[in-house]
């Protein structure tokens, strides 16, 4: 569903305001919007979120210990070997790769996880909810990827309301940046990483249009350096 974008300007406004209440730093002036007046928002389809959430929770599955040819077979009956970028697919067949960066990606997953409709919130001071699990495919129980979508009834929120935690995020991963390198204490149980890989799911899941942007990047190819 592709909708106007709201105001950007009021939705960072609220974003600051969010800032202001935790206690953190505000960006500079001339941060940049994350998108501009006229713009139109949508998330990317349901089945295409459905399977990198998928895929993120068997490489997490392959970080604590799920044997190689189990999880390369379980991606392989589910038609999800195309969904695996080629970095994944290193790491899953051979355990090759930055191990703690690949970790890292349960806090990706729970932000996923909330824009399908799986997790209530995505509290900026708060951890991932230790209850995701029981939303994610059941792996020692052979769930198929089928039987799971068809088990979590998926409700994706409003693109709106994706966009508008996108743009928090975006302020968040600023703040939380320059609060860590000044030796400040965070206002939560949550550091600069997990607010990176919240927001790197929201910057791939919320697809903006319009004529500064460009088509929706691959999972590998999202850009977290502004």
């Amino acid at each position: 569903m592709r909708v106007s974008a709201p105001d950007p300007r009021a939705v960072r406004e609220a974003s600051l305001d969010e800032l202001s209440r935790l206690g953190l730093p505000l960006p500079p002036s001339q941060f940049p919007l994350v998108w501009e007046p006229g713009d139109e928002i949508e998330l990317r389809p349901t089945p295409e979120i459905e399977a990198r959430i998928a895929v993120l929770h068997v490489i997490l599955a392959r970080c604590f210990g799920m044997p190689a040819q189990a999880a390369m077979s379980w991606l392989l009956e589910s038609h999800l070997v195309d969904s695996v970028t080629p970095p994944e697919w290193q790491f899953v067949m051979g355990g090759r790769g930055d191990h703690r960066s690949f970790v890292l990606h349960h806090d990706a997953l729970f932000s996923l996880a909330w824009v399908l409709g799986l997790a209530k919130e995505l509290d900026p001071t708060v951890p991932v909810d230790e209850r995701l699990v029981e939303r994610m495919p059941h792996l020692v129980a052979g769930e198929t990827f089928a039987q799971w979508r068809a088990r979590i009834l998926a409700a994706p929120q409003h693109p709106g309301d994706a966009a508008a935690l996108l743009d928090l995020h975006y302020c968040l991963d600023w703040a939380y940046l320059e609060t860590e390198k000044a030796g400040h204490a965070l206002p939560g149980l949550v550091d600069a990483n997990a607010i990176g890989q919240r927001r790197w799911a929201l910057e791939w899941a919320v697809v903006l249009r319009g004529p500064y942007h460009d088509e929706p990047p691959g999972w590998e190819e999202v850009d977290l350096s502004t």
